[in-house]
């Protein structure tokens, strides 16, 4: 392999290097851990950038109430099983601590707090990427920046007229701040639901809302079952849409404690209101709810606003996508994205974007060999600097 070192510079400020990753979550740090495996040494042939102050990626954000017994299908990280972790303790100790402890263990030398605030042609072939720590310039891109950083809030008629509080996921503080209250739960994912069930238990009274009516499915949610929602995301991906989230077309797996809520109606859903008002949300039909709170738990969209200037969205808005390869752009991979925004797909990911980066650097290394040979032969003793003039000219 021929390797440029991390330190060698192509202007002040920039850095050189193959291969750049764009955040440390799950899929991150499996893409890391994969050039790790074939070769690629870090601080040397790649970097990885991430945003938070420290390891665990979106999981350090979790709300407390969130235990490690609760986390919907967590895969472990290749290389690295997580084991013996208290199923009551809050996943964002037990999956921050995990994630310290692979980073350290395969020496992946994270470089955070680092925003990249924009990746751009390099003029070269290569890739600019930009960021609050400087500049960086390289072969191959691997985005894994997920979504948590671009939480979504549809809008509503009369949405800026309420006057009490409105909490997206991403900003949730647990069921304890809603009490005495009346909240209305928005959504239709696990998040709304694991919400709805704790609030309930401190709220004065709650109301679930919905887009679609909510699909319940029994039985664990195992490998085969997931490999289906993945499929059915990808060929979203493969046509060039906006990806849905893998668990958006799972169906919610029902435990006892989500029967024993529909029994007693606090899982009785209602469809999605047509506007808020100061007081609360209202329907066309003239039923209304009272609220004190509004909790968002619609879902986020990819965070990936510093790839704007590579154009790599397709008009039907998605990017559209071989693998975790961009069509448009084959330097650059998504993992954590469309089939990939689950945990086993971040891994798979990691490993299949790693491979086709690799030959990808090849494929470009030959072709720099090809064109160094042709200008060898070229070149003649009496007039090699004219011929190499034309030869660059055509």
């Amino acid at each position: 392999m021929d390797h440029v070192a991390v330190g060698s510079g192509t202007g002040a400020g920039e850095v050189e290097t193959e291969v750049v990753v764009v955040g440390a979550g799950q899929a991150g740090l499996s893409s890391a851990y994969h050039l790790r495996r074939v070769g690629y040494v870090p601080d040397r042939d790649f970097v990885v950038l991430d945003r938070p102050p420290r390891p665990g990626g979106a999981w350090q954000f979790r709300w407390p109430t969130l235990t490690y017994g609760r986390v919907h299908a967590m895969n472990a990280l290749p290389g690295m099983e997580l084991t013996g972790a208290d199923p009551d303790r809050p996943s964002s100790e037990v999956i921050g601590e995990y994630f310290t402890a692979y980073e350290r263990a395969f020496d992946l030398r994270v470089r955070r707090p680092v925003r990249v605030r924009a990746v751009r042609e390099a003029g070269d072939g290569r890739l600019r990427v930009e960021t609050d720590a400087g500049v960086w310039i390289t072969r191959a891109l691997i985005n894994a920046t997920g979504t948590w950083d671009r939480p979504f809030v549809p809008r509503v008629k009369g949405q800026e007229t309420f006057v009490g509080r409105q909490v997206h996921t991403s900003r949730y503080p647990g069921p304890e701040a809603f009490a005495g209250e009346r909240v209305v739960v928005v959504g239709g994912g696990t998040s709304a639901v694991q919400h709805l069930l704790e609030i309930s238990r401190f709220a004065s009274a709650t109301t679930w809302v919905t887009r679609r009516e909510p699909v319940f499915v029994e039985g664990p949610f195992d490998s085969e079952r997931g490999r289906a929602a993945v499929a059915l995301v990808e060929e979203r991906v493969r046509d060039g849409l906006p990806p849905q989230s893998v668990v958006s077309v799972t169906g919610l797996p029902m435990t006892e404690e989500m029967r024993r809520a529909r029994e007693s109606g606090v899982l009785r859903r209602l469809p999605m209101f047509d506007r808020i008002v100061p007081e609360g949300v209202v329907w066309d039909d003239g039923r209304s709810v009272a609220a004190d709170a509004l909790v968002w738990a619609t879902g986020f969209r990819a965070a990936i606003d510093h790839l704007a200037p590579l154009r790599l969205r397709e008009p039907g808005g998605g990017i559209r996508m071989e693998g975790t390869r961009v069509t448009r752009d084959p330097r650059v991979h998504l993992v954590g994205y469309g089939p990939s925004a689950s945990t086993i797909g971040a891994n798979r990911a990691g490993r299949a974007a790693v491979r086709d980066i690799r030959a990808l650097l090849a494929r470009t290394r030959e072709g720099a060999r090809r064109d160094e040979q042709r200008v060898e032969r070229i070149i003649s003793p009496s007039h090699g600097s004219v011929a190499v003039r034309e030869t660059a000219a055509r």
